[in-house]
């Protein structure tokens, strides 16, 4: 059988029968668009965690308090639980660590803050110029904290864009020397860092900074920190930093024995890794969940093609009795199944690319479509269409053609 004939009878088959024919396929569409979905999701989370991770600072080590990672690295729970670190701590990181840039010293606290009629409950962070470096922190409008506002504690604050339009509005020019209200004390707006593009609980575009003598005595009472941020000199001596931080505050604390130490010390990398490889997973288990829907439609095909077979009996008795051979049969019927294997995976992977793009525009959501995924659910359809076609195309070629024939 020539291809031109197998292409000619495949789309007058398909066509015959449009109602039919666009129900079977109606799984596959389904399948390859909530795996092209779901794995967009997944990677767009994956890049969004990532990207949240590079712009927090380069070369970044972090010491937090608490009993969560220890030496080894494994968690062992309540990370950042305890108040063990402090600025004698941090000093000699900054003096007796070789390979360090720069260290800045931070105590954070989520606080109610409000600004006239508005208020919102957001994470406060207190702070010394370095942050600003260490971060990667730019300003949009105004000035950071400076060494004298660290010196006077003084009552100025920094605010990210997204606390900048909840307290005062998107409308909002000029918020220079407006007053927040935290805590029940005032302090003056000094100035609006770039928007990060973040999200979560530990957004930095949803945050105040404030000098970080004024929050350790005006909001939180005590003079520990809640985190100190090493920048490593380069990307090549993080390791080495890593170690070094390690080994000074278990002398510091004395400690002898790693597992039972109050503070932990994970670099950016390491937290780059740990979500890569959650968000990783993640994409694989929404796949797989979107992927049974594939089965789904291909055991649709193959019941549409069983049924085809039977209704078409004596069509196969008669070609096999002018001359028809069961490579011609089989073809036949197996050409059908990917025609519409493959007509449900191309609509599939136009929905499934626009279903992307409209949770993106307006859910908010970070989605990534990734052309391997695009061409993966493409050979996957077309697969499912000759893997559950095959038997019935087997099924027609065998038959009998004298009993086909007879077949009522």
């Amino acid at each position: 059988m020539r291809i031109d004939d197998i292409v000619e009878e495949t789309a007058f088959s398909v066509s015959s029968n449009k109602v039919r024919s666009a129900l079977t396929i109606l799984g596959i569409v389904v399948g390859i668009a909530s795996v092209i979905v779901m794995v967009a999701i997944g990677q767009g989370a994956q890049t969004s965690i990532t990207n949240s991770i590079a712009q927090a600072g380069s070369n970044l080590v972090n010491v937090l308090p608490g009993f969560g990672f220890g030496g080894g690295g494994g968690v062992r729970g309540a990370l950042g639980s305890a108040l063990s670190l402090t600025e004698a701590d941090a000093e000699a990181i900054a003096t007796q660590v070789q390979g360090v840039a720069a260290v800045s010293q931070e105590r954070s606290a989520r606080q109610q803050v409000i600004a006239g009629a508005n208020n919102e409950n957001t994470s406060i962070v207190g702070a010394t110029p370095t942050y600003e470096s260490v971060h990667n922190v730019q300003m949009a409008t105004g000035s950071f904290i400076s060494a004298n506002d660290l010196a006077s504690v003084n009552r100025v604050a920094v605010l990210g864009p997204t606390t900048r339009d909840n307290l005062f509005g998107t409308d909002a020019t000029d918020v220079i020397g407006k007053r927040v209200r935290i805590n029940g004390i005032d302090f003056t707006v000094v100035g609006v860092t770039v928007s990060k593009g973040g999200s979560g609980f530990n957004n930095a575009d949803d945050m105040i900074i404030v000098p970080l003598s004024a929050a350790q005595s005006l909001l939180v009472g005590d003079q520990h920190l809640s985190t100190i941020a090493v920048q490593a000199s380069t990307a090549q001596d993080v390791s080495s930093v890593e170690q070094q931080i390690n080994s000074l505050l278990l002398q510091r604390h004395n400690i002898s024995n790693p597992q039972q130490a109050d503070f932990n010390v994970i670099s950016q990398a390491d937290i780059a890794a740990t979500a890569s490889t959650v968000t990783g997973t993640f994409t694989i288990v929404l796949a797989s969940i979107a992927g049974i829907s594939l089965l789904v439609g291909g055991i649709g095909i193959m019941n549409m093609m069983l049924t085809a077979v039977t209704e078409r009996t004596r069509e196969i008795g008669l070609r096999k009795a002018v001359g028809a051979r069961r490579s011609d049969i089989s073809m036949q019927f197996l050409a059908e199944s990917v025609a519409l294997t493959f007509l449900g995976g191309v609509i599939g992977v136009l929905l499934g690319i626009g279903v992307s793009l409209a949770i993106k525009q307006f859910a908010g959501i970070t989605t990534s479509i990734s052309v391997a995924s695009i061409f993966l659910a493409t050979g996957v359809s077309i697969g499912i269409g000759v893997i559950f076609g095959y038997y019935p195309a087997v099924r027609a070629s065998g038959m009998n053609p004298v009993e086909a024939l007879r077949y009522q």
